[in-house]
């Protein structure tokens, strides 16, 4: 008989007297309306840095169909607040005018093989055309990073120097995951409210947008903003779903 053996059971880590005390303010069952919970989460930030604030949208959508994922950009009018790095897959002239634009990483199959062998040191990336046949080999390694460049959403391009601006200008690219879920950056705890309103605002405006013909009931299901390890606070999806820019 084999011997009987008692397998631990890892219990989650009890948060902390911070936590705990930001998420005493958030009211239980309570949908806040999208002016009040941007006001919110910026008291509930709990870290000694200056925290992240997140959004995340459940979508009524079924993600395992290639006619309901829901991916765009949008230009987050005061930007994520954070400096991000941006790298150019191109040759040529674009290489020239990617390094002008302020590109932090460039190069053509010189930067493919560097990627390959696990040189990931950028945020964003960014392909000419002309260059997505060997891009293309990159698939398995950024794709999962959600950094594969992709006409869509604006990253492959003739016009880096545009790209490149409208990156450094706060442009940044959602995709729901796999549940159904969008998760974005919408500022940082620093930012006034009226900031984050209008950031949050101009992400839910493009996510409404950019609805799938196939999606059917509701679309905007639930709705949270959170800072960097602090608490969720329900967002009213109705409300959120009707913000718009301007």
């Amino acid at each position: 008989m084999p011997a009987n053996t008692t397998e631990k059971v890892k219990m989650p880590k009890p948060h902390g007297k911070k936590y705990r005390q930001a998420a005493s303010t958030i009211e239980s069952g309570k949908f806040y309306p999208p002016s009040e919970a941007v006001s919110l989460v910026r008291q509930t930030a709990v870290t000694a840095f200056d925290s992240s604030i997140e959004a995340h949208i459940r979508l009524g959508i079924d993600p395992r169909h290639a006619d309901q994922v829901v991916r765009s950009t949008v230009t987050l009018p005061h930007g994520t607040g954070k400096t991000r790095r941006i790298a150019v897959f191109a040759t040529g002239e674009k290489l020239r005018e990617a390094i002008e634009a302020g590109a932090d990483v460039v190069g053509g199959e010189d930067l493919v093989k560097k990627v390959q062998a696990g040189q990931i040191d950028f945020d964003v990336a960014l392909a000419t055309p002309e260059v997505m046949g060997m891009v293309g080999r990159l698939g398995k390694i950024l794709g999962p990073r959600g950094l594969m460049p992709n006409p869509k959403a604006g990253t492959v391009t003739f016009d880096i120097a545009k790209a490149i601006q409208d990156v450094q200008g706060g442009r940044v690219e959602f995709r729901n995951d796999r549940t159904g879920i969008i998760h974005t950056a919408i500022g940082k705890a620093s930012f006034d409210d009226d900031k984050l309103r209008d950031n949050f605002a101009a992400l839910m405006d493009a996510i409404v947008r950019a609805k799938p013909t196939g999606a059917k009931g509701t679309y905007v299901k639930t709705v949270t903003i959170a800072a960097t390890m602090g608490p969720g606070i329900p967002v009213d999806p109705v409300q959120a779903a009707r913000l718009s820019v301007g």
